[in-house]
């Protein structure tokens, strides 16, 4: 059976071709603010994904936001409680203040820089 990536509106076009060719299936999670495929709060146990990518601004939503719009404390609890891997695309320079924001991170969580997303994301789908 393939593995299913999950990924966030934004998420790298050639990132996703490159999974698709080594035979990973994508699948479009939404924010719920954007409508990219299903919402994230929507994963549970059955429909679980082996890995989730996201731009960093689409899963870090500003204070006021409309209630349906998943906050990134979700996305994690989310992927700590069904042991998914969240690959979030930060630019290396700006990873520090990406960690500041998001404050302590669970293990499940790794930032990446545009140009080693792909290795990320094998060795994160190797697990």
């Amino acid at each position: 059976m393939r593995k299913r990536v999950g990924y966030f509106d934004g998420t790298e076009p050639a990132l996703l071709t490159e999974l698709i060719c080594d035979g990973y299936d994508t699948v479009p999670v939404s924010n719920g603010l954007d409508n990219h495929g299903q919402t994230a709060r929507l994963i549970n146990d059955q429909n679980r994904y082996d890995l989730l990518i996201a731009p960093l601004h689409k899963i870090y939503a500003a204070e006021l936001r409309p209630n349906d719009v998943v906050t990134y404390q979700e996305v994690i609890r989310l992927c700590r409680t069904y042991s998914i891997p969240l690959l979030i695309a930060v630019p290396q320079a700006l990873q520090e203040r990406a960690v500041a924001l998001l404050g302590e991170l669970p293990e499940v969580v790794r930032l990446a820089d545009k140009s080693e997303m792909i290795d990320v994301a094998h060795e994160l789908l190797r697990h």
